[in-house]
């Protein structure tokens, strides 16, 4: 884990470098690679570098700076707390499911040492596009990953049953136009992941 000061963000109306080249940054975008949340265990990020997290996350392409999305943080006793609810919903769902099924449901979260519920918060009826607002949110996915790695944790984007069950939202209080863009399970790492095949990237030359 990185124990480097963490950098501060700009106050409003600083003026900013428009570009910022970094061999490491680059390195780091090449070689990024999602470890599974089973391998992850404690110390997670301390509070400091979860604020720091959250805030990078949240620096991403805005149209309208309507910041469409909102953090819901497990850490700690939550993580069990919140499987006790998605234990109950999936024993409800799935009446001939076995008590050691229901248990692993019950244990989702408890995979990491802290998990961030991204939210996307939708405005509806709005001039920029709910599109826009929802891949914004994806954004903020991408970000909390890199992020993550940087600061020398193993992170996943998970979404799985529970990002859609109607009952886990109304648990979750989400509102009208609000959907879980995902579950980012954060931690150290204990197993180096490999790396996967990848397709080659689909491109095409206007014009050519």
């Amino acid at each position: 884990m990185n124990d480097t000061p963490l950098p501060s963000f700009p106050a409003p109306g600083e003026r900013l470098a428009p570009s910022h080249a970094s061999a490491e940054t680059i390195a780091l975008l090449t070689r990024r690679r999602s470890a599974t949340a089973i391998t992850m265990a404690e110390p997670g990020p301390s509070p400091a570098q979860l604020e720091q997290l959250l805030g990078i996350a949240a620096r991403v392409p805005d149209h309208g700076k309507l910041a469409p999305w909102r953090f819901i943080v497990f850490d700690g006793a939550a993580r069990a707390d919140f499987g006790q609810v998605l234990g109950k919903v999936f024993a409800a769902a799935n009446p001939d499911a076995t008590e050691s099924q229901v248990k692993f449901e019950a244990n989702r979260l408890t995979r990491a040492p802290l998990v961030v519920a991204v939210i996307s918060n939708v405005l509806e009826k709005h001039k920029v596009p709910e599109w826009e607002q929802i891949l914004s949110s994806g954004a903020v996915c991408q970000n909390m990953l890199i992020a993550a790695s940087a600061l020398g944790f193993g992170a996943q984007w998970l979404t799985e049953w529970y990002a859609f069950d109607p009952q886990v939202k109304d648990t979750l209080n989400l509102r009208s136009g609000e959907r879980i863009a995902g579950f980012i399970y954060i931690g150290t790492v204990s197993d180096e992941p490999v790396e996967r095949a990848r397709p080659p990237a689909r491109v095409d030359f206007w014009g050519r």
